[in-house]
């Protein structure tokens, strides 16, 4: 504290007269000596806050305070429009955004706009290329912490995400929320051309594009365009490069897809799925796919 009362000096601006205070390490001014006084600890290291629960320390009581609220549970923000409960008032006023439609963060690059100013921070960075965040592990960029956070999982093995119904879990909420409309048979997201229905957003716009025929995904190398990303054009570019990612563990046969080792793992399992709804009584004969009806049964149908 010593310390810090030797860096606060008051100033006078010279043309409103009012009192500032500067910080003496980075030259920024505050208008309180209280506001300079919790900067300061973002020079020194100082957190004289502690929690009484987990001895984390924070800078400021407020953060404190706010921090406390995951021991209690407590979460005294409500969403007037929902119900929703929020344990900081900006939680709330960015989740209120989605009812509003207010998007008061703009890219002065492309004009798209945000509800928060985290996202269009790491919105930026498309355009920029800055990956701030790396795996400590192998060394991959990221834009954003939290997808730092999400990969990392696959180093660890955390799944910290669990369905209550099947015990499945998963390493991202999103994918657990997605998971459980399974379940639950919920799909909150509906086509406006066609009405069809869809438990995830991404599956809605990847439909969408059938009805636009919109290809956004091109091929470096060929230029053939793609409705997806992660399964069309990733597959497709393998015919380029040749790599077969996928191994059979019995044979070592490789393949592109895992679609293709899933159908290939049925020769050493004997497993045939796929039964026809119109001969499924009837005997059929060993060759794949070529159904005999019994001839005193009149199905019309002709075995040539």
């Amino acid at each position: 504290h010593e310390h810090e009362e030797q860096l606060v000096l008051k100033h006078e601006t010279e043309d409103t007269g009012e009192n500032y205070f500067p910080c003496l390490k980075c030259g920024e001014n505050f208008l309180k000596k209280e506001h300079l006084m919790v900067h300061m600890r973002t020079h020194t290291g100082e957190k004289p806050f502690s929690c009484i629960v987990c001895n984390k320390n924070f800078t400021e009581k407020s953060n404190l305070t706010t921090h406390m609220r995951i021991h209690t549970g407590e979460k005294p923000f409500e969403c007037l429009f929902c119900g929703k409960s929020f344990t900081q008032k900006y939680n709330l006023d960015t989740h209120s955004r989605i009812h509003s439609g207010e998007k008061p963060f703009s890219c002065t690059i492309c004009n798209k706009k945000f509800t928060e100013k985290i996202s269009l921070t790491s919105h930026m960075r498309i355009h920029t290329g800055e990956k701030p965040f790396s795996c400590t592990i192998c060394n991959k960029n990221f834009s954003v912490k939290t997808h730092l956070t999400y990969h990392m999982r696959i180093h660890t093995g955390e799944k910290p995400f669990e369905c209550l119904s099947c015990g499945k879990s998963f390493t991202q909420k999103y994918y657990l929320d997605t998971h459980t409309r399974i379940h639950s048979g919920e799909k909150p997201f509906s086509c406006t051309i066609c009405n069809k229905n869809f438990t995830d957003k991404s599956s809605l716009t990847k439909h969408i594009r059938i009805h636009t025929g919109e290809k956004p995904f091109s091929c470096t190398i060929c230029n053939t365009n793609f409705t997806e990303k992660g399964s069309s054009l990733t597959s497709h570019m393998r015919i380029h490069t040749g790599e077969k990612p996928f191994s059979c563990t019995i044979c070592n046969k490789n393949f592109t897809v895992k679609s293709s080792l899933i159908s290939h793992m049925r020769i050493h399992t004997g497993e045939k799925p796929f039964s026809c709804t119109i001969f499924s009584s009837l005997p059929v004969c060993k060759q794949p796919n070529v159904f005999v009806p019994v001839n005193e049964w009149d199905v019309g149908y002709s075995t040539n």
